[in-house]
């Protein structure tokens, strides 16, 4: 671990391991059968063997193509928390399948497992995966995850964060022009949990009602040449939140999402 990893160790926190978290995960996926553990790898690093967790969840289907969705968790591995609110949607859709019907979720929840291991924003070689993708040399998670994006073409993306910074719910909207209004009510129905973080600027971003346009360069983003470009959404809940509280915002934002992207896309197939 670098020096500026271990700098970031959250004060009083101390290293996790990923199976016992994930254990709900592989418990329904033996006893689902529309859910899949696919784990991604093995990855080579630093001498340790380890993989990519991935589950897919396969909604009944509606008579046309499945809209695939990605959802990604821990990407920084300090931030558990969408990690947990990607555990209790998979045990929410398992008692209400319906809530999925017509998608074929690939879900990702935790996208650097030698930060989350360590409870360290960076990986393990001291590197921010959220400022890697579509770079000249990718890291071995990210090639991992670039291949995803590329390969199922995700009608969807959807990443969980959370800020140790901020005072309320927020996120940014990137890709499709649509995707705005998947997040403002993703937003208004996790603000029955959590409060919205109004300010004008939020994270160096000029915002407005907790929505922001910009981002940094190297977040994980489905391809440039993809088309038609999908909607992206970085969901980011206030870390200084009660891990439930935060935990219940996620999957109300989420399944907020699955619902009304259903509805445009029913909409946009009666134009």
């Amino acid at each position: 671990m670098s020096n500026d990893a271990a700098m970031l160790v959250r004060e009083g926190s101390s290293p996790r391991r990923i199976d016992p978290v994930l254990a709900p995960l592989e418990q329904l996926s033996g006893a689902l059968p529309n859910l899949f553990a696919k784990p991604l790898g093995p990855l080579s690093l630093n001498g340790r063997s380890i993989t990519l967790p991935r589950y897919i969840f396969q909604g009944s289907p509606r008579g046309e193509e499945a809209i695939r969705l990605g959802l990604f968790a821990a990407i920084h591995g300090d931030e558990p928390e969408g990690t947990y609110a990607l555990i209790e949607l998979l045990q929410v859709l398992s008692q209400h399948p319906e809530l999925a019907a017509g998608y074929c979720l690939f879900l990702y929840p935790v996208c650097n497992p030698t930060g989350f291991e360590a409870n360290t924003r960076f990986t393990q070689s001291g590197q921010d995966l959220n400022r890697e993708f579509w770079g000249e040399n990718p890291l071995a998670e990210i090639s991992l995850l670039q291949s995803e994006l590329i390969m199922h073409a995700f009608h969807g993306l959807v990443s969980l964060h959370s800020d140790n910074d901020s005072n309320g719910l927020y996120g940014f909207a990137r890709g499709a022009t649509m995707t705005h209004y998947l997040l403002e009510p993703a937003l208004s129905a996790a603000e029955k949990i959590l409060p919205r973080n109004i300010a004008p600027v939020i994270d160096g971003f000029e915002a407005k009602q907790g929505i922001i346009h910009s981002c940094y360069k190297g977040v994980l983003s489905s391809p440039k040449q993809l088309r038609p470009r999908p909607f992206e959404i970085v969901f980011e809940t206030p870390q200084k939140a009660s891990q439930l509280h935060q935990t219940q915002a996620a999957v109300v934002a989420l399944l907020t999402i699955l619902s009304e992207y259903r509805k445009f896309i029913a909409y946009a197939a009666n134009l």
